[in-house]
């Protein structure tokens, strides 16, 4: 059997094409497919569920006209090959499930589920068909995949989605932890199409998504969580280097808990 691990990106595009080819002639529905320097925390190997729920809103509706999402710096973990390694061009990239490793690691990432949905737009409110997100964040431990010493070796928490019809893309991931002198976000780049999503240079857009105060308390009253507690504590958005000159157009809504796991959306707009 050919084996089709890390054959690259470019394969990745013509057997996801090939596959929506398929899907069209059964009558299937076509797949759906930011300054950071975290601080060395304890790791734990477990996460403990405690009960409540939490439903915040901030995000603006899908198809209303909006200012461009600010852009923020992509921090020193891209990798998207403009500071060190590159997972865009790794085959398996693209992909919705973020959790695990892919390649020749399989771990998954441990912490409380939680889903991201965005919803990408131009400014007058039309969706952004067939633009590629590229979305990344820290573990539980605030470490950064492909860079921090304990995961080094891992690419877990980055993948690739296109946007759908209505500029709607979903990923599936942990609930990233707090580090020293940053407020608990997540950061993603926006390309033109999945094509172009094999370099930083192809950019349009790098911005950084903000979680809700209180989905990051219930959260880190979990097991896992001890150290993003106390770091969470010397921070705020308001004096966040990045979120602090504002952040309505960054700050998800969020529902869910902690024991079936949270959804945070976002819909912003990008030119």
């Amino acid at each position: 059997m050919t084996d089709n691990h890390d054959r690259g990106l470019q394969f990745d595009l013509a057997t996801l094409f090939g596959r929506r080819r398929a899907l069209s002639l059964l009558g299937g529905a076509g797949l759906t497919l930011v300054a950071c320097t975290p601080s060395t925390t304890t790791t734990s190997n477990s996460t403990s569920p405690t009960t409540g729920s939490s439903s915040t809103s901030s995000s603006a509706a899908a198809g209303t006209a909006l200012e461009e999402i600010p852009q923020e710096t992509a921090g020193p973990f891209p990798g998207d090959g403009s500071n060190g390694p590159n997972a865009l061009t790794q085959s398996g990239i693209v992909r919705s499930d973020i959790r695990s490793s892919f390649g020749s690691s399989t771990r998954t990432a441990e912490g409380v589920q939680l889903t991201i949905e965005l919803t990408v737009q131009h400014p007058d409110g039309k969706p952004y068909t067939g633009a590629a997100v590229y979305l990344w964040h820290c573990d539980i431990n605030g470490d950064y995949s492909m860079y921090s010493d304990r995961v080094k070796n891992e690419n877990f928490l980055r993948g690739v989605q296109e946007a759908d019809a209505s500029g709607k893309l979903k990923f599936v991931s942990v609930f990233p932890g707090a580090y020293s002198g940053r407020w608990p976000h997540i950061h993603f780049e926006v390309y033109r199409n999945l094509s172009e999503a094999t370099s930083a240079g192809n950019k349009i857009t790098t911005s950084q998504l903000a979680l809700p105060e209180s989905t990051c308390k219930e959260v880190y009253g979990t097991t896992g969580y001890t150290q993003s507690v106390q770091n969470m504590s010397r921070t705020s958005l308001k004096s966040d280097m990045v979120f602090r000159d504002g952040v309505d157009r960054q700050l998800a809504t969020t529902s869910g808990n902690v024991q079936s796991g949270y959804t945070a959306a976002l819909t912003f707009a990008v030119e």
